[in-house]
């Protein structure tokens, strides 16, 4: 059992009431992590430090941010082993897939790094003469960064790292699933030596959520709001960051469809959708939950995605050659099996999988779903993919864009030009073209569209998201005034 505290100003500190909570292991049921319950004082405290830590943080040169972020992601790939038994332990996620977490992390505080001397400005034509206008870039203040469990190196880096790079600082509102993996990040962040206060991290018991997360943005010093999660909690926070008249940036939930036209390799779309539906048990925004496969080739495809799928074994997720691991609960994995029930008993075929043992779940597949069942519509979040028999380029598109979210699609087809022009006509905030819906990269403007949220992380995009824009004018000669 881990213990972990929180971290305000450089410090490391138990809650002010000394309370705790405990996150559990969802493999083996034992105590994973014992965390400090932050209570609403200890909120104020970390927001306080951050606008403290500010002026001094903001004032630096961007070589010198640059430099110390450089530090902050050698310091993350140091950490590996520690992050991979926390959140092994935490989640559930298997080994393989820590490692690829911290080694995109660190990449991601890599690029944020490169992006301290991107903060362009303009200089603007003005109609006063004598007068120099610009607009100008500059950190805004105290980010409050909310990260969720299921990627939470990649998504706990990413929640911070831009927001840094614009010179604010940040307080980490860590998820109350895997506290000790996201206060490990917090520590890398204060051995690289940011500076006291720079991040700082709250872990609070699953039962305060609600009131910590509106006390830390009712907080004046908080400036910025970015939340990734579901819909539903998202819903929630973008409220209370508009009653406080605060911009929040949001990456939601997903119903990622992936397009098989006709003339698709039929074994490289088998591929993307096994490992889009499948990685990390189906437990990312971007998985496949819908393969929109054209009737015509319907039958051949659902062969090829039932066999790769009972090739895959979900087992202990601490074993070396574990490719899936647990699910994060057992009533996660509940979950799945009821909305599998509700597909097979409206008539859709269990073609694949679908066994679960407490959080161990199989990857199932299931063909000729239709309208009625929930997991036509429903986000899953779990190892389980649907076949959606389609007729026709139009049908597929209208498919694909009937359901509310708007995160990730993907399109196979042989004709490069077809899936281009059909990817420009899904609602999506990514679509890749004969790759797989699951695909970050740290410098790629990363974010949905209607119930999966607005606004964009990764590279350049998220300079907007993290600076304001100012308009400052020097007047260089007399100006003329009315009266």
């Amino acid at each position: 059992m881990r213990t972990t505290d929180l971290l305000i100003g450089g410090r490391s500190v138990a809650a002010a009431n000394r309370a705790t909570f405990d996150r559990i292991d969802p493999f083996t049921g034992e105590i994973a992590t014992r965390a400090a319950a932050a209570s609403l004082e200890d909120a104020d405290a970390a927001v306080d430090a951050a606008h403290e830590a500010f002026s001094a943080w903001s004032g630096l040169t961007a070589a010198t941010r640059r430099e110390r972020l450089n530090t902050a992601a050698r310091a993350l790939d140091d950490l590996a082993d520690e992050f991979v038994a926390a959140g092994v332990a935490e989640t559930g996620g298997t080994v393989g897939w820590y490692r690829f977490n911290v080694a995109l992390a660190a990449s991601m505080l890599r690029e944020a790094a490169s992006m301290t001397t991107q903060l362009n400005g303009d200089v603007l034509p003005s109609e006063v003469p004598g007068s120099v206008a610009l607009a100008v870039r500059r950190p805004c203040g105290v980010v409050l960064s909310i990260a969720p469990w299921n990627a939470p190196v990649i998504l706990g880096v990413r929640a911070i790292a831009m927001p840094l790079a614009c010179g604010n600082t940040v307080v980490l509102k860590a998820s109350e699933i895997c506290p000790a993996v996201h206060r490990l990040i917090c520590a890398a962040m204060q051995k690289a030596g940011l500076g006291d206060g720079v991040v700082n991290v709250i872990t609070n018991a699953p039962k305060d959520a609600a009131a910590t997360v509106e006390r830390l943005i009712a907080h004046p010093g908080v400036r910025r709001v970015n939340f990734t999660g579901s819909t539903a909690v998202g819903r929630i926070v973008a409220g209370v960051a508009a009653k406080y008249l605060k911009p929040v940036l949001l990456e939601l939930g997903g119903k990622a469809p992936l397009l098989v036209l006709e003339d698709a390799d039929l074994d490289a779309a088998a591929a993307a959708a096994s490992f889009g539906a499948f990685a990390n048990q189906g437990q990312i925004c971007m998985s496949t939950e819908r393969v929109l496969v054209d009737e015509r080739v319907a039958d051949e495809f659902a062969k090829k995605l039932a066999a790769k799928a009972k090739k895959l074994r979900a087992v202990d997720p601490r074993r070396a050659d574990a490719v899936l691991g647990a699910m994060v609960s057992r009533e996660a994995a509940a979950r799945v099996q009821e909305l599998i029930a509700d597909a097979t008993g409206k008539g859709a075929g269990l073609i694949a999988g679908g066994e679960a043992d407490g959080a161990v779940m199989q990857p199932a597949v299931l063909d000729h779903v239709t309208p009625e069942m929930k997991l036509y519509r429903e986000e899953s979040f779990g190892p389980v993919v649907v076949l959606v028999r389609t007729s026709g380029d139009d049908e597929a598109i209208r498919i694909a864009n009937e359901v509310p979210y708007g995160l990730a699609a993907a399109v196979f087809s042989r004709d490069t030009a077809r899936a281009f022009t059909v990817a420009e006509r899904i609602e999506s905030g990514i679509c890749h073209v004969n790759g797989p819906t699951v695909h970050d990269e740290a410098n790629m403007p990363f974010g949905g569209v209607k119930d999966s949220g607005y606004g964009r992380f990764g590279g350049r995009a998220a300079i907007v998201e993290f600076t304001d824009l100012r308009w400052i004018t020097v007047q260089t000669g007399a100006r003329h005034y009315p009266f």
